[in-house]
């Protein structure tokens, strides 16, 4: 196997008297999308931050792209791309002339030609006097990432990409990060969306800037060690079921689902109970299902304390 894209060790980072990168420790496989989980201010963009070298950890030691950080920051960021949360562009200029921005500062030869085979490989071509800023959040997301893989960058870096976009634009979107991977780049990727980290062929969840689970998504959601049940019949009666089971001993989790209940729990013969005795007062059906990445996420995320708090 080649050497990994990422590897950190005991990576720290402190803000003021707060530790928002606690010790973390990451690698991420050459020529794979890596999904990067965590909830609001848990550390995942600073770590990507820490990565391409825009901010300088306080303990720790790693290597990007067989480079090591600090010593050698200025050549991994030729090499690789990052999309910010935000739209980074020029809103008033087109949708060219920021690619032809972009390819200057990366100091592209043949520019004209390389903007417009980007254009066209992205679907950008019809849209490329368009100024940026009357554009959509799907199609800025787009330009966006033209502006960070046209250099061909070995190493990508995504955060929260398609925040704010319609489910149309996310797929579409996703599919150009597959086509990426699949020419040999490799992605880091962070979202809050469960559906768009089962598209990645390896996760990392990190809560509180400490890193808690990672492995492929059965992998993270078999370590969170869940047990789930779904609960169905009339709608009376399943909110009946739900009220009975907020709180019951052995049941962690109840989510409503439509006209279904999402009933999770870590010690499976008292969810079992749990789940059986409401069931048969309330006249609803029980089943036993797969537990789902959101189940972990929220599993996870209630066993972690804030850092910031």
């Amino acid at each position: 196997m080649s050497a990994p894209a990422i590897r950190v060790e005991g990576r720290v980072k402190r803000f003021g008297g707060h530790t928002v990168v606690d010790h973390v420790s990451m690698t991420v496989n050459s020529g794979q999308i890596t999904g990067f989980l965590g909830p609001n201010g848990s550390g995942k963009t600073t770590v990507m931050r820490v990565v391409c070298g825009l901010l300088t950890p306080d303990e720790g030691t790693g290597e990007v792209l067989g480079r090591p950080l600090g010593s050698e920051t200025a050549a991994i960021k030729h090499e690789i791309g990052y999309m910010t949360q935000r739209f980074s562009l020029y809103e008033d200029l087109t949708i060219a002339e920021n690619l032809s921005f972009v390819a200057g500062l990366y100091g592209i030869a043949g520019r004209r030609r390389v903007v417009a085979d980007t254009l066209e490989t992205l679907g950008l071509s019809s849209r490329r006097d368009q100024l940026a800023g009357t554009l959509s959040g799907g199609w800025k997301q787009r330009l966006a990432l033209a502006a960070c893989t046209m250099h061909k960058p070995k190493l990508l870096l995504l955060d929260e990409p398609t925040a704010g976009v319609d489910p149309k634009a996310r797929r579409d979107f996703w599919e150009e990060i597959h086509h990426f991977a699949a020419s040999g780049m490799t992605v880091l990727v962070s979202t809050h969306y469960m559906d768009e980290a089962e598209r990645c062929h390896f996760v990392n969840y990190i809560s509180y800037g400490r890193l808690v689970a990672s492995g492929t998504v059965q992998e993270v959601i078999d370590k969170a060690g869940l047990t789930t049940y779904l609960i169905e019949g009339p709608i009376e009666a399943v909110n009946q079921a739900e009220r009975m089971l907020r709180g019951h001993a052995g049941v962690d989790d109840v989510a409503p689902f439509g006209t279904t209940l999402h009933v999770v729990g870590r010690d499976p013969a008292a969810l079992k109970s749990a789940v059986e005795k409401v069931a048969a007062e309330t006249g609803t059906r029980r089943f036993t299902t797969e537990t789902s990445l959101e189940d972990a996420f929220i599993r996870f995320m209630g066993e972690s304390q804030d850092n910031m708090a």
